[in-house]
């Protein structure tokens, strides 16, 4: 009876240790080799220590009961040892918490079902062997991430039909719908310009956008095939194109062929995965490729990577826009719109809008902030603008736009105190803006809360110094998450010769944000820059 009970206690942590790793599993896109890459990177994902530990303690004791002749107290310590180790460990609230998906289900089942297999024949092979069944039943538990590689592996053809269905399902709504499509990538800089061009396009079409960061594939084939299936008054589509590698927007393009594109931003996002930041532009640059002679495509000027793009003459329709070139310079290089006359305040953003070639211009005042979002305010202007819709109209919707969700937006509390939320994500452009952001604030203490950035490759540390040493000019208290990662920016404060005793290395957010509820008082600001992804 004890080797049944000691082989379910470990099959119960196996499913918890399998649901656990499922999360990650899905946010590496079930990709097999980035899974077990993030599994490998770290020793205690894949040989955690309490268990082991737990472990081999207890088969330690029971040999040494089972030779005095005590085998149903050796079974107690072993069924004992076991339960400490199943015992999962804290984890910190999840950023992107695992979604039961049908494929995620079929996973679980399958995965689990591996363990349970071998509990059956651990019990019929080893039935009275206890020491032989705790080790195999630990490796089993051990074993729990890659029973999810070999269930996702068992899964693959009917994962693949499963796939064909719901793509062919979605391109047949998108041929009966037959909205225009346009296309939004870049790498950073989709989700809020997809925002404001939706809200903006609204005014006077029916428009719909793939919701929050569904930029994959398969993401986007859900939200067409949930959304838009009996819905047949879309005239505009709206799908944003993420990619971690060359290829995945090729396929996006396939699924939602582009009549306009829009390309944000080149940077070092994901540098890490794509390698050089020239395979990033060709990634990016695969919508462009997409898009019919007569297509549109509308270019953030500023951006060299982009400029680029520009120069290679496709399609005929190419829209450019600038917040850095002025009106005689923009009219040199044939340029569409410009931004002039920036002004930044905590109430928000204003500036003039003017089309280059004939001259036309608004004042564009708005509730956003960040000078970065100049840039894509300017991309939706010109878009929209060239759809038909009046300068004045788009104007006058500016005004009342949100920031998007965990991109620089800000509150004061019942407290006084005033939050600035930017942990969505953080990149070399957009970190300039939420510190500037933060040194407005002139009435009391600027405490600045981040890991850093992350998925830099090779430019981890530089980037990261120049945070560093700009946060040195911009905050008066600073709070690292995390010490290895933050090395560049701790680096950086001391080469700025920023007071020591105002910097603090914190392992986990919950103590920065307990730390800020007890010392910060009305009148001060607070700026979470970047949350970790739970890959990290």
């Amino acid at each position: 009876m004890l080797p049944l009970i000691l082989n379910l206690i470990w099959l119960v942590g196996a499913w918890l240790r399998i649901k656990r790793g499922a999360q990650f599993f899905q946010i590496e896109e079930y990709m097999n080799a980035r899974y077990l890459r993030w599994l490998l990177a770290v020793r205690a994902r894949a040989l955690p220590v309490r268990p082991l530990v737990a472990c081999l303690a207890g088969i330690a004791l029971a040999q040494v009961l089972s030779n005095e002749q005590d085998p149903q107290l050796a079974g107690l310590v072993l069924s004992f040892a076991a339960f400490v180790a199943i015992i999962p460990p804290s984890q910190a609230p999840s950023k992107k918490p695992l979604v039961l998906t049908s494929r995620v289900k079929r996973l679980l089942v399958c995965a689990g079902a591996l363990p349970l297999l071998l509990l059956i024949a651990t019990q019929l092979l080893l039935a009275n062997l206890a020491l032989a069944t705790a080790a195999l039943g630990f490796l089993s538990f051990l074993l729990a991430p890659l029973w999810l590689v070999a269930a996702n592996i068992v899964l693959q053809p009917l994962e693949a039909l499963i796939r064909r269905r719901y793509l062919n399902q979605a391109r047949t709504v998108l041929r009966n719908i037959n909205p225009k499509v346009i296309g939004i990538t870049g790498s950073y800089g989709k989700t809020t310009t997809k925002s404001y061009l939706r809200d903006i396009l609204s005014v006077r079409y029916q428009t719909y956008a793939t919701p929050k960061s569904y930029n994959t594939l398969m993401g986007i084939s859900l939200a067409i095939n949930r959304d838009l299936a009996d819905d047949y008054r879309t005239e505009y589509f709206i799908s944003e194109m993420g990619a971690y590698v060359e290829g995945e927007i090729e396929r996006i393009c396939q699924l939602t062929p582009p009549d306009i594109a829009v390309i944000t931003e080149i940077g070092p996002q994901h540098l890490e995965r794509f390698g050089s930041l020239e395979n990033i532009k060709q990634a990016k640059y695969e919508l462009i490729r997409n898009l019919p002679p007569d297509g549109v495509a509308v270019f953030n000027y500023d951006n060299p990577y982009i400029r680029d793009m520009i120069v290679r003459n496709y399609p005929a329709k190419r829209l450019t826009v600038s917040r850095e070139i002025s009106l005689d310079e923009a009219q040199a290089r044939g340029l569409a719109w410009i931004a002039s006359d920036i002004q930044e305040r905590l109430s928000g953003l204003s500036f003039t809008a003017t089309h280059v070639p004939s001259g036309e211009s608004a004042t564009i005042a708005t509730a956003i902030v960040g000078v970065h979002n100049v840039s894509n305010l300017l991309l939706c202007i010109a878009l929209a603008r060239h759809e038909g819709i009046p300068l004045k109209d788009i104007a006058f919707r500016i005004r009342s736009l949100k920031p998007a969700e965990s991109r620089l937006a800000h509150e004061t509390t019942a407290a006084g105190i005033t939050i600035i939320n930017d942990a969505y994500s953080a990149n070399p452009a957009g970190i300039i803006s939420a510190l500037d952001l933060l040194g407005m604030h002139r009435s009391g203490r600027r405490l600045l809360i981040t890991p850093g950035m992350v998925e830099l490759g090779e430019l981890h540390e530089s980037e990261n110094r120049k945070l560093g040493l700009l946060a040195a000019q911009r905050a008066t208290d600073i709070i690292l998450i995390g010490k290895s990662q933050t090395a560049p920016i701790q680096d950086a404060l001391k080469s700025a010769a920023f007071d020591p005793n105002r910097v603090q290395v914190l392992d986990a957010l919950q103590d920065a944000v307990a730390w800020y509820q007890r010392n910060l008082t009305a009148g001060d600001a607070v700026l979470f820059l970047n949350d970790l992804p739970d890959t990290y």
